[in-house]
């Protein structure tokens, strides 16, 4: 649901009843540290379902926990009492077949739900792993975050629990306290917005699920509009399809006191959010790029949120100059002399979906790679004038093979400055091309 904002998108925008289901509790604890990863704006957290560990991503934007990727994980991950039923979310497709299951485990740090209902969907193109290069098995929302008070913390990427009854808050000094409102179990926020010089107050949806900075809804009654300079661009998958809409720079966004200048914002397609639009009130939502330039508390049983701007909240808002859109499919067989093998490929805080195997034959080693694959490739962007075409394997880019960078760390070579020259090798139905292009800016 890179935010290039590989756009994962996840809006998952579905409601459930909470009737009969248990809640979180801490174990002999007032309080307890999660460290997080956060990729691509997202924040990804360890859970343990049934007894088995899994990477969940923390997302405001939905209700009941959803496990992806289910298919590969179910020999190891026994669900109970399971019944079909179909969801629907953003995008233009169909209802998705899932699996209703009550009574599971949960646990989190030292806070544990032996009752808690989760829903888990069959359908492969749902399984976010591919789109974020590390393994990620689901998603959690509010029925995790209502029964705490919630730190997140994104400069230090840890993410702190606190039982209610026990919690007792330091001053905050440049803090803002704002109200929360919320609809089928989803947190608002009231913000400002300001396009084409006209400050417009909107309802936003608070969205750790999505790695862009602002969503925003076409509205005339309200003067939301597209501004001049825009293109059309894939904006992410959802749960019922393909998410496409225009991308834009507003002239700010302002959350209390705190103002941000020349904002990313994206305007999907309008038959996309036809089921998020039942909010009326709604105006869109802000995501990942703006979040992670605050440390948040939540209240949700207080019913509010408190904000304190941190060391990313004057980094510049870049976007995907390339028009390409990677994804990790499988593995692919690489060759490398010994002397030039790197022992840590993909960094300190990514880890690949992909597992190493290596062969040793005379001078060269043998090992098993992450395949990037181009998912989608933006209409008229420099990488299709260029000639790239959806399903080419990058192999090289800027004289490097592409498997000693993460796919995080490729995508952000999209991000740079205009007229930045990308080199790139690909694999083409077997056959190793050559293209060449300028990163270029649209806005």
């Amino acid at each position: 649901m890179i935010k290039n904002c590989l756009s994962f998108l996840f809006f998952l925008l579905i409601s459930f009843s909470l009737f009969g289901q248990g809640k979180f509790i801490l174990q002999d604890s007032k309080s307890d540290k999660i460290k997080f990863k956060l990729i691509n704006n997202l924040v990804v957290i360890p859970i343990e379902v049934n007894g088995v560990e899994l990477s969940f991503l923390l997302d405001t934007g939905v209700s009941k926990p959803i496990i992806f990727n289910f298919l590969n994980i179910t020999e190891a991950l026994q669900i109970n009492q399971a019944e079909r039923i179909f969801l629907r979310g953003l995008g233009e497709g169909e209802a998705v077949e899932a699996l209703k299951s009550r009574n599971n485990i949960f646990k989190i740090g030292d806070a544990i739900n032996i009752n808690q209902d989760l829903y888990a969907i069959f359908d492969p193109e749902l399984n976010f792993a591919p789109r974020l290069g590390v393994p990620i098995h689901g998603i959690i929302g509010y029925d995790f975050l209502k029964d705490f008070v919630v730190e997140l913390n994104y400069s230090r990427r840890i993410l702190r629990i606190h039982n209610p009854q026990n919690y007792n808050p330091k001053p905050c000094k440049g803090c803002i306290k704002l109200n929360l409102d919320f609809f089928n179990n989803k947190p608002y926020i009231d913000a400002e917005v300001s396009i084409d010089n006209q400050d417009i107050p909107v309802k936003l949806l608070i969205d750790t699920g999505g790695s862009d900075s602002l969503w925003l809804f076409d509205d005339d009654l309200k003067g939301i509009k597209v501004p001049e300079k825009f293109f059309s661009d894939f904006l992410g998958r959802g749960l019922s399809g393909r998410v496409y809409g225009k991308r834009a720079k507003i002239e700010g966004v302002k959350i209390g006191k705190f103002k941000l200048k020349r904002v990313n914002v994206a305007f999907p397609d309008s038959l996309s959010i036809s089921f998020a639009r039942k909010f009326k009130e709604r105006s869109g939502s802000v995501a990942g790029n703006v979040l992670k330039r605050f440390n948040i508390i939540f209240n949700y049983q207080e019913g509010e949120v408190l904000l304190k701007k941190n060391s990313n909240f004057s980094l510049p808002f870049f976007y995907n100059k390339s028009g390409i859109e990677l994804e990790h499919h499988g593995v692919r067989v690489v060759r490398e002399i010994d002397k030039n093998i790197d022992l840590n490929p993909y960094g300190s805080d990514n880890q690949s979906v992909a597992q190493h195997s290596m062969i040793f034959t005379g001078s060269y080693k043998y090992k098993l790679a992450p395949s990037f694959v181009i998912v989608e490739i933006r209409e008229g962007s420099p990488a299709e004038k260029a000639g790239l075409k959806e399903g080419d394997v990058i192999l090289n880019i800027n004289r490097r093979h592409a498997h000693l960078f993460s796919m995080q760390q490729i995508i952000q070579m999209f991000y740079g400055e205009t007229g930045k020259r990308i080199r790139l090798v690909v694999d083409r139905m077997g056959v190793p091309m050559k293209f060449e292009f300028g990163l270029e800016d649209l806005l």
